[in-house]
C-alpha cells in the first residue's frame, strides 16, 4: 500500500531555516514564516523534510486514496521557493496573472525572491486556499 512521505514531524521550524545556505533565500524563508503565520493564523510545522506547513486537513480520493496535508506551505529549496497552494483554477488563474515573476506546477508556484511578487496577493492566495480546502475537505 502507498505510504505518505510528506507528513506532519517534529522538527523544528527555525533549525530547519537556519540550515538554509544562501542568506538571501534565508531571510526571505523568515518573512514568509511570517506572512503565512500572519495570514493563516496557523503555527507553522515542518512537513516531511523540507516543506512548511501551515494547518492541515484530511483528504479522501474517490479511488480511496487518502492522508493528511498542510492548508499551505512553502519550502526554500536550492533553486527556487516553492509555494504550495490549492484553489479552484478560475481563482488560481486570477491570482496568478498579477502574482508577479514566478512559475507554476499543479499544485506549486515557484519564485526565484519575495521581491518578485506582489505580497498582497501573496496573502490573498493564502486566504483562498485555507477558504478552498476547509470548504472541500470539511472537518468531520
Amino acid at each position: 500500500m502507498y505510504e505518505l512521505k510528506t507528513k506532519e514531524t517534529n522538527n523544528d521550524v527555525i533549525e530547519f531555516i537556519e540550515k538554509v545556505d544562501n542568506l538571501k533565500k534565508r531571510e526571505d524563508a523568515y518573512k514568509l514564516l511570517d506572512i503565512f503565520t500572519e495570514t493563516s493564523g496557523f503555527q507553522a510545522k515542518m512537513w516531511g523534510p523540507s516543506i512548511i506547513g501551515f494547518g492541515s486537513y484530511h483528504y479522501k480520493y474517490a479511488s480511496g486514496h487518502e492522508g493528511d496535508a498542510p492548508l499551505v506551505g512553502f519550502s526554500p529549496r536550492k533553486a527556487k521557493t516553492s509555494l504550495y497552494f490549492t484553489t479552484d483554477a478560475q481563482k488560481r488563474d486570477e491570482l496568478l496573472q498579477s502574482f508577479g515573476k514566478h512559475t507554476a506546477g499543479k499544485g506549486c508556484v515557484y519564485i526565484n525572491k519575495l521581491a518578485d511578487i506582489d505580497v498582497d496577493l501573496l496573502k490573498a492566495f493564502i486566504t483562498e486556499t485555507i477558504t478552498y480546502l476547509n470548504k472541500t475537505y470539511p472537518k468531520p
